[in-house]
């Protein structure tokens, strides 16, 4: 790309020129997203190919299959797609251009899906979408160009593209197919995964008023909060919640209720000054100035008769929530939805949380028209269907009551400084109860304040949700350009699965084939040469040298490759090695840890005992007497919680920590210190059972670093390896958990004990031992 100003990766490309590089590139052909910021008057060009053109390419000139895409055309007023050198999008789109500050875009490929968007993050603020008929399949580069004036890019990022059915799309396409019909949507049920207000016109679910309506006494019902929601009908001075309508007509009640649950309606043109009554009566205001507005158009027309014919109202641009694909639409007010929820107005359901007892007064219906799995819940028969109170268990409680702000006022507001950590929550839990525009947000506001800090916590949730995908590949891609500083700062990063990880690296290598050590390292380049010599290259495998010997890395920095070529020297010299090499590099480092492996059940090689001869020091005495280590139980000390029973070397008949409550649960546990100046990588564990027959069937092994935030090591759920009195058992720790230094230890039991009732969550044991690299 040596014929454009280049600056960082920052191109003005001149009249009439195109912009190329391997770094312009999908990773997956016919499929991509390229996200950027420009600056220029007019002609905002962008050309897609399956291989890259030259400097003085021009798309008019092209014979090659090709599309174009041109943002500001015809002096900053229109939008054009061509393909193939034909016109086959071409409108109206003032103003997209800016020629004193740059602008962000993205343009994506989908399967012939074209996508073309503002803004820094793919898949907000959709601007356009045109599905091409007949797609290139193999499309591939990206071409930054122009038309008569120069064009400035910056900040060019190349993503992976979303599927139509992917959560960052799925709110926008729906909007957009109902802006597109400018009527009611219809849908199949089987594909969604939302429930429409409509679907509650006149239904007997979740009801909770009636009315009597005619003089044949017609029953309709209705629901109080919905109905409150949209004007003023007077449950508190009617009897109960039936409202008697005696000479209302079916058709016209039907008729107001409709347009309350579905935003339009139609009615008989004589019936319209019915219609106007009913609305005025009750204050339902959008209806009230629908119908004046008829009546007027039509007495001007001088059509108003007492025709059969129908009229058709709709509350087309009133929309009181933010996001446009609230179930709650038409003329309801989500101010007052909110109000209800907060004084528990029209409440049918009390919704408690573990630990935190009842927290809100809900609502079925609003509960039901968000998320699927609470509609079914409330609707299948179970207790749940005719019960007043729910309980959920194991929910982050602050981010339970935003999906609860969220489902009553159609908008998320995060007042926390530890946003991202809540926003997370709030995904999982919106992918738990199947709200997929909730989703949809919280992926867009955790990605507005996603860093390197950050990237591998929302990296470890994201992944396990399906429908995040496109996300996810932008926290891969985030990870991989801060891979060093991702891990070094902490150790989360151990904790990703095999798959992502090999993803990760994939997209290293990707980054080291486009990029130069510069653009990778920037001022740390020099540190990266300061810090290889002393990394013991040497003392790799071969295999392992090999491969590193073909890597990107090696051709990229010579000193690494050079480094690399010794060590394969080395490692053939075998026996016959010369003197000269003598460095520490070719030379095991001394460890700083001491390992303290298990061999057998009660043996004297764990960190306890090695506390208790204070480290090596002198002969064994009683580690928490000697002050080494400090033992605390989940209930008081007494004569049967004894903290220097559990690490002595005699057998106890009775020797237990009680339960206690944590965070809303039942645990009991035995925590060991193992000091402040001492750090353990666990990699395997013993335990004795007590005299009694009270055995631990559900427990976990933890470690934590300040004795408040806990990691599990090894997670039991259904053991049945205790089975007498007096046994011992050990368990390895494998994986990722046994790389990771840890000061505090405890065995926590999780739920009840076999063998006793009374005593179920007393957990008996009178030993234990840790094992694996001690410093």
């Amino acid at each position: 790309m040596g014929f454009v100003e280049e600056r960082k990766r920052s191109p003005t490309v001149a009249p009439f020129e195109c912009a190329w590089g391997e770094e312009l590139r999908f990773g997956e052909p016919g499929r991509g997203c390229v996200a950027f910021e420009a600056l220029a008057q007019n002609d905002v060009t962008l050309v897609f190919r399956q291989q890259p053109g030259s400097q003085h390419y021009h798309y008019k000139m092209d014979s090659s299959r090709h599309c174009t895409v041109i943002l500001g055309s015809h002096r900053n007023k229109r939008l054009r797609i061509e393909v193939d050198g034909s016109t086959v999008v071409d409108v109206v789109a003032l103003g997209l251009c800016c020629s004193s500050s740059f602008q962000a875009y993205w343009i994506s490929i989908y399967d012939g899906l074209i996508s073309i968007g503002r803004g820094r993050h793919p898949n907000t603020n959709l601007l356009f979408q045109w599905l091409d008929p007949d797609p290139d399949p193999n499309v591939q580069y990206v071409g930054l160009s122009s038309w008569d004036k120069r064009v400035g890019y910056r900040n060019i990022s190349i993503l992976p593209s979303a599927p139509q059915n992917s959560i960052l799309w799925s709110h926008y396409v729906h909007s957009e197919q109902r802006l597109c019909c400018g009527k009611r949507a219809t849908r199949d049920d089987s594909e969604s995964d939302q429930r429409l207000l409509a679907d509650f016109l006149e239904s007997w679910d979740f009801s909770d008023a009636i009315f009597v309506v005619g003089t044949e006494r017609k029953v309709v019902p209705a629901h109080k909060v919905v109905l409150c929601a949209s004007g003023d009908f007077p449950f508190e001075l009617v009897d109960g919640a039936t409202i008697e309508l005696p000479s209302v007509s079916y058709p016209v009640l039907h008729s107001l209720l409709e347009y309350i649950y579905t935003g339009s309606t139609q009615i008989a043109e004589w019936l319209l000054s019915s219609l106007l009554e009913l609305s005025s009566h009750f204050k339902v205001k959008p209806l009230v100035k629908c119908c004046e507005e008829i009546i007027v158009s039509l007495e001007v027309d001088k059509n108003f008769s007492a025709s059969g014919k129908l009229l058709k109202l709709s509350s087309s641009g009133f929309q009181d929530h933010k996001f446009g694909s609230s179930p709650l639409k038409g003329p309801i007010n989500s101010q007052k939805i909110g109000q209800f929820l907060a004084n528990g107005k029209y409440s049918d359901i009390n919704i408690y949380v573990n630990g935190h007892g009842l927290v809100a007064k809900g609502h079925k219906l609003i509960l039901s028209l968000w998320s699927m799995p609470l509609a079914k819940m409330f609707t299948n028969g179970m207790k749940e269907s005719s019960a007043s109170d729910v309980f959920f268990k194991d929910v982050p409680p602050e981010a339970f009551f935003l999906l609860l702000h969220f489902m009553y006022h159609g908008e998320l507001k995060v007042d926390t400084q530890d946003i991202t950590s809540v926003l997370v929550q709030l995904l999982l839990l919106s992918d738990q109860f199947a709200i997929t525009v909730l989703q949809f947000e919280c992926c867009k506001q955790i990605m507005e304040c996603l860093s390197e800090d950050t990237v591998c916590s929302v990296l470890q949730a994201v992944s396990s949700i399906p429908s995040c995908k496109l996300f996810e590949e932008v926290c891969k891609t985030n990870f991989a350009t801060h891979f060093d500083y991702c891990t070094t700062a902490c150790t989360d990063f151990v904790l990703l699965d095999e798959a992502t990880f090999k993803d990760i690296l994939q997209a290293i290598d990707k980054l080291l084939r486009t990029s130069t050590p510069e653009q990778l390292f920037g001022k740390r380049l020099s540190a990266v040469g300061t810090l290889l010599p002393f990394v013991r290259f040497p003392l790799m495998q071969l295999p392992m040298l090999k491969r590193m010997e073909r890597s990107n890395l090696a051709n990229r920095i010579q000193a690494f490759r050079q480094l690399v070529a010794e060590a394969i020297k080395f490692s053939h010299a075998g026996q016959w090695t010369p003197t000269s090499y003598e460095c520490e590099r070719f030379q095991h480092r001394r460890s700083s840890y001491k390992e303290l492996q298990y061999i057998s059940d009660g043996d004297s090689n764990g960190v306890i005992y090695y506390a208790g001869t204070s480290f090596g020091k002198h002969q064994w005495m009683n580690p928490v007497l000697a002050k080494n280590i400090t033992v605390v139980a989940s209930s008081p000390n007494s004569r049967h919680t004894d903290p220097k029973a559990l690490v002595s070397k005699n057998y106890q008949g009775t020797c237990f920590a009680g339960p206690c409550i944590e965070d809303g649960k039942k645990l009991s546990w035995w925590m060991v210190d193992i000091g402040q100046d001492h750090q353990l990588m666990c990699n395997c564990y013993t335990v004795r059972q007590d005299g009694s027959t009270t055995f631990m069937r559900s427990w976990v092994l933890q470690g934590s670093m300040d004795g408040r935030n806990w990691t599990s090591l090894r997670v039991h759920d259904g053991d049945a390896t205790i089975c007498h009195s007096g046994q011992f058992a050990s368990w390895p720790i494998v994986g990722p958990p046994a790389l990771l230094p840890f000061r505090f230890f405890r065995v926590a039991l999780t739920g009840p004990a076999a063998g006793s009732v009374s005593n179920a969550w007393n957990l008996c044991i009178c030993f234990l031992e840790l094992y694996g690299y001690f410093r």
